[in-house]
């Protein structure tokens, strides 16, 4: 299998953090977006959304979104079993790991894409060129702090995001935290509770990838 990356995006991380967890290495191949190589025609061919990650198959099929990524080598992989042991478990974990892709990740998105000056033009990620609108920077902030005290509410009685397990639900929230550090939105100091969780989960060998 073949795994398409970008060191600097928070995407692509939580796919890597997966896979140390894991203990798999893939072959890797940097794409730039900085340089824009996600556009390139011959990344148009591995991915026409124009985004990472995607893991090439060995039969050179191909699976973008972090979620599909993760739950294939999960398959392959189940232990440590990072969706979940049990149905229960696992559906608690899909939940909370869609929470933090609704109410956090995609409110962070809105925040840093809006507001960035190397995206004036792609206030979206993909193939279309959409223009930064502040109104939605602003509002991302806002959802990104409320999130925080909801994350922090759950926090209160569990010591991982979706219960006594760390799970992907985990990765995600904390690339989120390291995410919004990217446009100074830190910890706020009232949610002490994901201020332990931070400390803990960001310990981990794995927080390094």
């Amino acid at each position: 299998m073949k795994f398409y990356d970008c060191k600097t995006a928070p995407s692509p991380r939580r796919v890597r953090i997966f896979l140390a967890e894991k203990g798999v290495d893939l072959e890797t191949v940097q794409i730039d977006l900085g340089k824009g190589e996600q556009f390139s025609d011959e990344f148009r061919a591995v991915n026409p959304d124009c985004t990472v990650p995607v893991l090439e198959l060995d039969d050179g099929s191909r699976i973008s979104e972090v979620t599909a990524i993760c739950q294939y080598i999960e398959d392959l992989n189940p232990e440590p079993a990072l969706f979940g042991s049990s149905p229960e478990e696992r559906a608690r974990v899909s939940m909370w790991n869609a929470k933090v892709e609704q109410l956090g990740l995609s409110a962070m998105m809105d925040a840093f894409r809006n507001s960035a000056k190397g995206l004036v033009d792609r206030a979206l990620p993909g193939p279309e060129s959409y223009v930064q609108l502040p109104e939605l920077a602003e509002r991302g902030r806002r959802r990104v702090s409320h999130f925080f005290e909801r994350l922090n509410n759950q926090l209160a009685d569990n010591t991982y995001v979706a219960g006594d397990n760390y799970s992907i639900a985990d990765i995600s929230a904390m690339v989120l935290v390291d995410f919004a550090g990217w446009i100074k939105i830190g910890i706020p100091d009232d949610v002490e509770h994901v201020a332990r969780w931070y400390s803990d989960v960001s310990k981990r060998p794995s927080a390094a990838a």
